[in-house]
């Protein structure tokens, strides 16, 4: 099966078993029945959506020769041949998904069920500019696929996290602070010169949201994940939809105003910036001028683990700092469930702890009845998952499988 190659992504995709809850008049919606595992056979299906046999035995052609679905045992037989079972096939394709930092790069090849199937990391300074950074994805991608004994032409989509912010419609990154000469790079084109497939592209703190929501919290629907690491970010779904902004910025926490850094210079040119005083750079820049040595987010961490007092009470603080800000979003939001994550946040029951401590304090009563906050449990595969969740959202759609299905046919 051909899938096109967007410049846009979408709808979001609830695997709903209610019939009336989907249109049906296309194949592609059909799938969308089957995206859940479960078994049926052709019987069932006619019985769940009301459709007549002969419609449900044509769609299920379809959807087999395209191999997305396929056989998946008999059912018990009340006399005669046991019918056969047919079932959505996750192997049939294989999807990239790229987690670019500041300072790495996380790939990973899973199937179109979110399940990884090979992984590669390696340091790369994003800085160095696009071409470097995204030939070595590609590269890396090639090699990925090469070794786990998958063809190019198994490919479904590129999943791509980037650390600034994204017109997420076009994949274009928009001014971001630390990404020199990627500002309106065409992201999007320079992947699909090697791999013709969807390549969609996003800020990486909403994938990583996205990816921790799926896999650990799908029953909170209006979710926030707070990344913390060189920088200080949010990925915010409500509703159960990731919200990205007018323009793609929705979710910069690292930017709003903490009055405890009135006196500290942000490098977006403002004072006061929460980022500027509660990320991994700012803490190690603080406890160096307290005369504890460290340069980065990385020693910030080692210090704790090796229990120095002066780190442990930075790395609070920040936290306080974080809840600050957070306590603001809380009120504005009222989420359910609220995830910390990033460098600082995977091992941050210190952040955490000063997060608590101010959310609860000054956020409303009611708004916090119901409110969970816990680190995250995806970890680094956070935003790998989210990745390629954006793209199976995209390619398995009811819209994308049916012009997929009529191109074929």
């Amino acid at each position: 099966m051909s899938l096109a190659s967007p410049r846009t992504s979408e709808p979001s995709d609830p695997h709903r078993e209610n019939a009336a809850d989907v249109n049906l008049s296309r194949a592609g919606d059909l799938f969308q029945l089957l995206r859940d595992g479960k078994a049926r056979t052709r019987a069932e299906l006619a019985v769940t959506t009301g459709l007549a046999r002969s419609t449900i035995a044509a769609r299920i052609d379809a959807l087999m020769n395209s191999g997305l679905v396929g056989p998946a045992g008999e059912a018990s037989s009340s006399g005669g041949r046991p019918p056969s079972r047919i079932a959505f096939k996750p192997s049939a394709r294989v999807v990239l998904a790229a987690d670019v930092g500041a300072t790495h790069v996380n790939l990973a090849l899973t199937d179109l069920g979110g399940t990884v199937l090979a992984e590669s990391r390696f340091k790369q300074d994003v800085a160095q500019g696009p071409d470097v950074a995204l030939g070595k994805v590609v590269d890396a991608g090639s090699a990925l696929l090469r070794d786990s004994g998958r063809s190019p032409k198994e490919l479904a989509g590129i999943g791509i996290g980037l650390p600034g912010p994204v017109e997420h419609a076009t994949g274009v990154p928009v001014k971001p602070p630390i990404m020199p000469g990627w500002d309106g790079f065409d992201v999007v084109s320079f992947v699909q010169q090697t791999f013709p497939v969807p390549v969609l592209v996003d800020n990486d703190v909403n994938i990583m949201a996205l990816g921790e929501r799926n896999a650990f919290w799908p029953d909170h629907s209006n979710f926030l994940f707070i990344k913390v690491a060189t920088g200080v970010g949010a990925g915010i779904i409500s509703s159960g939809e990731l919200q990205r902004g007018a323009n793609g910025t929705a979710g910069d926490l690292g930017h709003v105003r903490v009055p405890r850094g009135d006196t500290v210079l942000c490098r977006c040119g403002n004072y006061g910036c929460l980022e500027a005083i509660a990320s991994g750079p700012a803490i190690a820049k603080a406890l160096t001028e307290a005369g504890v040595s460290a340069t980065n987010g990385d020693d910030v961490l080692r210090l704790v683990a090796e229990g120095n007092l002066q780190a442990i009470h930075a790395l609070r603080q920040a936290g306080r700092d974080v809840g600050d800000v957070l306590a603001t979003v809380v009120n504005l939001l009222n989420p359910s469930m609220i995830v910390i994550g990033g460098s600082l946040g995977q091992v941050g029951e210190h952040l955490m702890a000063g997060v608590r401590e101010v959310v609860y304090r000054r956020s409303l009563p009611l708004a916090t009845s119901h409110l969970r906050i816990g680190l995250s449990m995806a970890g680094e595969q956070a935003a790998i998952l989210g990745a390629s969740a954006l793209v199976t959202q995209y390619v398995l759609s009811p819209a994308v499988i049916e012009a997929s299905l009529q191109a074929a046919g």
